[in-house]
């Protein structure tokens, strides 16, 4: 399968790859299939475009974007032995830019290449952790010794999840995927268009029109 996924093709995996490994896990492990817990488990995969990469609500537009891009090429650096090049190609950047990012956004190439990580660590870890809050919310319902058979193949399921996920984006992908959580969250907050700018530090214009870029 192609690892790169549009928002429809996502949904078509979410249906007719995850789902089906939610269903037989729950029916291996628990002896039913808890519709709820399906659909949780496979919203919270579904609704990321960068499985497992924060978003700073709490800090100002620039600033979040910037910490935000930092963690972006860190993990992809990482997760591709550090080469730049083959970075480049992935997040569609040209190498210029990438060691210019390197520099302004402070990321040290020597750190980052003394822990390298296989494709798919990060995403599994995603995965993994989003899996165990739902089976959490879940445990007054779930017999304890069945929960815990769960829990345990947790990792195995992961594993399988991500197999189908789409590893490798774009940075334009994951600046929209930014802008659409980062603002969503801001305009939640503080309601109106106004506020949110000031409070965010992007003029009233500039917030609008990325409202309406991204349909918010």
């Amino acid at each position: 399968m192609d690892k790169k996924t549009d928002s429809k093709g996502l949904e078509h995996v979410m249906k007719g790859k995850i789902e089906p490994l939610l269903e037989e896990a729950m029916q291996k492990f628990l002896g039913v299939t808890i519709r709820e817990v399906e659909r949780d488990i496979t919203e919270k995969i579904g609704s990321e475009r960068v499985i497992g990469l924060g978003v700073r609500t709490d800090l100002p537009f620039k600033e979040a974007k910037r910490a935000f891009k930092r963690e972006f090429l860190e993990r992809t650096l990482k997760t591709h032995y550090g080469n730049v090049s083959e970075v480049a190609d992935i997040v569609g950047l040209d190498r210029r830019s990438i060691h210019r990012d390197l520099k302004n956004l402070g990321i040290d190439m020597k750190k980052v290449r003394e822990k390298l990580y296989k494709a798919g660590y990060f995403e599994r870890e995603a995965v993994d952790g989003a899996i165990r809050k739902v089976l959490e919310q879940y445990k007054q319902i779930i017999q304890p010794a069945k929960l815990e058979q769960m829990y345990e193949h947790v990792p195995e399921l992961s594993e399988h999840i991500v197999h189908f996920l789409p590893l490798q984006t774009t940075w334009k992908e994951a600046e929209h995927e930014f802008e659409r959580k980062y603002l969503h969250a801001v305009m939640s907050q503080y309601g109106t268009v106004s506020s949110a700018a000031r409070a965010i530090g992007l003029r009233y214009e500039t917030l609008l029109r990325k409202m309406k870029r991204l349909s918010i």
